[in-house]
């Protein structure tokens, strides 16, 4: 929950306050006072009493509904809750506003709105009746995307009036909260695309842990570890219970690779082929990460989420799912890139930190290809080397109803596909209106057909 503060300055005595409160005065309240004002000179000029006492009281009665008013809108605080914070376009999300009234005093009537903007839906009023000393009250909101982003929330406004109607005075807050809106997403189909049926098959190498009683790696006791495999001496050391790691398989590791080049697409809005693509490259992530493999994101700039350490690859447990937290993030905000080609993707999947072994490779390569040029297409077809298995996914302008980019030659769909097959791909192409689940599992039939990870189609 986020606590909302006031924005801007002036507590209740300050003097520059009041006088910005005066403008709060509502058209009523002006005219109270005008007719206040206009009574006590005339009472003054014909000497009636009565009226000098009518005056006053109009001229009093905005005045204090001016200080009351003043007083309370430093006394109210706000807070804002989002459940979730991070959903699928389309999905809905829940917002909670809660209102405290911390003064002595009962609030008046009070009108809250929260600023959204206009792709979440039309922005959120709310009335409040009086609210008692010490008193809550809350009301909640849903708001939904269809298109991918962060979209801030806030900062809310309260608008207050006195039961006369007098004054009208409004109160920002400071903090706002953030929704992250991330691509659908889809379940696929567990196929195999490599030499293994997921991350951690015999088909890997093992990360042993040394035997020795000198030279064993340890590791912190954790509640159920076999009793047998405390290290004492390692005990000893460290103060604490200690036990030998067992052998254990390496998981297998997986990239997915989005080419985001701007003249790759045309086309914009949730329908288009570049939308198409992030998102298969968000249910890609989710199924490969499902099965176990440590997953990367790569984009044709070379950048690798969930960062460089370990080659960008995501590890185990926790940190896996922060890592895929942070690959959603990604593509609920990627964009257009201005690059021309995918030297920089080739150089972060061959090179030495690109998590493919340099003895045959276990890695998975999962590319989604906008419009290639016969350039790019042999570099993507190198991608192919010292990988146990990849598969490509091409997008072709014409076919999703766009025009290519002026001055980019494009190879035609057939040769793109034929060059990355002879290459060892599993290439297919993915016309509009096609549930990627179906196409996933068209590339798993593909890689069956082939009887070999590195074979031809």
């Amino acid at each position: 929950m986020s606590a909302a503060a006031p924005r801007g300055a002036g507590g209740a005595g300050d003097g520059g306050g009041l006088r910005a409160s005066l403008s709060g005065l509502t058209t009523r309240g002006r005219s109270f006072l005008a007719a206040g004002i206009a009574a006590a000179a005339c009472a003054y000029v014909l000497g009636q009493g009565e009226l000098l006492r009518v005056g006053l009281l109009l001229i009093l009665l905005p005045l204090i509904c001016v200080y009351a008013l003043h007083r309370t809108r430093y006394r109210v605080s706000g807070s804002r809750r989002l459940s979730p914070d991070r959903v699928p376009a389309g999905a809905e999300a829940r917002v909670q506003l809660r209102m405290d009234n911390v003064s002595r005093l009962p609030t008046g009537l009070l009108m809250l709105q929260d600023r959204v903007p206009y792709v979440l839906g039309p922005r959120p009023r709310f009335v409040l009746d009086r609210v008692e000393p010490g008193g809550r009250r809350e009301v909640s909101y849903r708001v939904r995307s269809d298109l991918r982003g962060r979209y801030p929330l806030g900062p809310l406004q309260l608008r207050l009036t006195d039961p006369f109607g007098l004054v009208e005075l409004t109160r920002s807050f400071s903090t706002y909260d953030t929704l992250t809106v991330i691509p659908r997403t889809e379940p696929l189909p567990p196929v195999r695309l490599t030499g293994e049926s997921n991350g951690y098959g015999d088909g890997s190498r093992r990360s042993l842990a040394l035997a020795g009683d000198d030279d064993v790696i340890p590791r912190g006791y954790r509640r159920g570890d076999d009793l047998r495999r405390v290290h004492w001496r390692s005990t000893a050391r460290y103060g604490e219970l200690m036990v030998r790691r067992e052998e254990q398989p390496q998981r297998s590791r997986a990239t997915v690779l989005l080419d985001t080049r701007r003249l790759a697409y045309d086309g914009a809005g949730p329908d288009s082929a570049f939308e198409w693509a992030v998102s298969a490259a968000a249910s890609s992530l989710v199924h490969v990460l499902e099965q176990g493999f440590s997953v990367r994101l790569l984009t044709d700039t070379g950048n690798s989420v969930p960062g460089e350490g370990g080659g960008g690859f995501s590890s185990g447990g926790q940190e896996s799912a922060e890592a895929a937290g942070l690959m959603m993030d990604t593509l609920a905000v990627v964009g257009h890139s201005d690059g021309a080609g995918l030297s920089r993707a080739y150089d972060a999947v061959r090179g030495s930190g690109g998590g493919f072994d340099t003895g045959g490779g276990d890695g998975l390569l999962v590319a989604f290809f906008g419009d290639l040029d016969d350039v790019q297409t042999e570099l993507a077809a190198k991608m192919r080397q010292r990988t146990s298995g990849a598969v490509a996914f091409v997008l072709d302008t014409a076919a999703w109803g766009g025009q290519p980019a002026p001055g980019h030659a494009v190879a035609p769909l057939a040769e793109r596909l034929h060059r990355l097959r002879d290459a060892g791909w599993t290439a297919l192409a993915a016309p509009p209106g096609v549930a990627f689940g179906e196409l996933w599992r068209q590339a798993g039939t593909a890689r069956v057909g082939t009887g070999t990870t590195g074979g031809r189609e």
